[in-house]
């Protein structure tokens, strides 16, 4: 099963342009763990829970109800990742949405869709969502993005699309036409996207077969390592290294990983790991890196780590590594 997450880097430019209405960021963030989560680390991913009341701060805090669309319209190719990069390498519109089909959960793990060629139209059908963000937030989000990723590889900023939308039609309709075009319908039994199946055949000016198979294989990887449930050490590891320079409490840690506190100790337990242990190990991999790759004196380097003096933090990492500071800084 594919774990329902969101890029990081969606929540990054919601943040952004919600910060560029001059709006509080503490207040943005408020009900999160993305404050301390890493957003910026590459591949990063966010829990759609996370999202869903990033997404709500940002709604309340705006009053923009269009807000899924603006943000669906910034979504360019370099937000998708690797897949957008993978996009720009194909030979034509048709490999495009090949690829689309085979990765679209690394964007949107609770989405599924459809592939059609109906007459002249290719269309996409919305199966089921399972997003935890506004029904109307979810398809403007998806809708804008396709938009704007359509137009990028195509260069066609004049294209439009056919819309069909599962729910009544919204006060700010209006920007839907002035985005989409005229072909735009609501209260429908599905929710659809429809372009001219001419485009397929399109070709792409960045075309790299090369390229595109490294990327595909980096695609393929990822989905991979997507729907596979990581264990909450792992998990634990991951968020750690993200978050060097602060060590959190076991409470702290299992809230950013949306576990109570019982749950996260027992799920450990089941794994026969300790959150100590856990700690000591990120903490002597980064100490490492300090004493390895800086000229940090030891004290500073100990306080990095989280200890009060020098001395407390060369007998830690000797029990931690078997080895003392002065023996890794100078290569012994």
């Amino acid at each position: 099963m594919v774990k329902t997450t969101t890029p990081a880097q969606y929540a990054l430019i919601l943040i952004d342009m919600v910060e560029s209405q001059g709006c509080d960021r503490e207040s943005l963030l408020a009900g999160t763990s993305m404050a301390n989560a890493g957003l910026d680390a590459i591949g990063a991913r966010i829990s759609d829970r996370e999202f869903a009341i990033l997404v709500g701060n940002a709604l309340q805090l705006t009053g923009d109800p269009a807000l899924g669309l603006k943000l669906g319209l910034r979504l360019n190719l370099s937000a998708h990742a690797v897949l957008g990069q993978a996009f720009m390498t194909c030979r034509d519109l048709g490999q495009v949405i090949d690829l689309f089909l085979k990765y679209y959960h690394l964007l949107a793990p609770a989405l599924h869709l459809e592939y059609d060629l109906v007459d002249e139209m290719c269309v996409l059908t919305t199966v089921s969502s399972l997003a935890e963000t506004p029904l109307d937030f979810s398809y403007e989000l998806m809708c804008g993005a396709m938009l704007y990723t359509l137009r990028g590889l195509l260069n066609r900023q004049d294209l439009q699309l056919h819309l069909e939308v599962p729910y009544p039609r919204p006060a700010h309709a209006a920007q839907y036409h002035e985005v989409f075009g005229p072909d735009v319908q609501f209260n429908c039994v599905a929710g659809r996207i429809a372009f001219h199946r001419d485009l397929l055949s399109t070709p792409l000016p960045s075309s790299n077969p090369a390229l595109r198979s490294l990327y595909e294989g980096e695609c393929a990887r990822l989905l991979s390592d997507l729907e596979q449930e990581p264990s909450v050490a792992q998990q634990t590891l991951r968020l750690m290294r993200k978050l060097e320079g602060q060590y959190p409490q076991m409470p702290q840690t299992a809230q950013m990983l949306n576990l109570s506190p019982r749950t996260y100790r027992r799920r450990l337990a089941s794994e026969n790991c300790a959150y100590q242990d856990l700690l000591d190990q990120v903490r002597a991999e980064h100490a490492t890196r300090y004493l390895q790759n800086t000229r940090l004196p030891l004290s500073s380097i100990a306080y990095l780590i989280g200890f009060n003096d020098a001395s407390n933090f060369r007998r830690a990492y000797l029990k931690w590594t078997g080895r003392s500071p002065s023996e890794v800084r100078h290569g012994g």
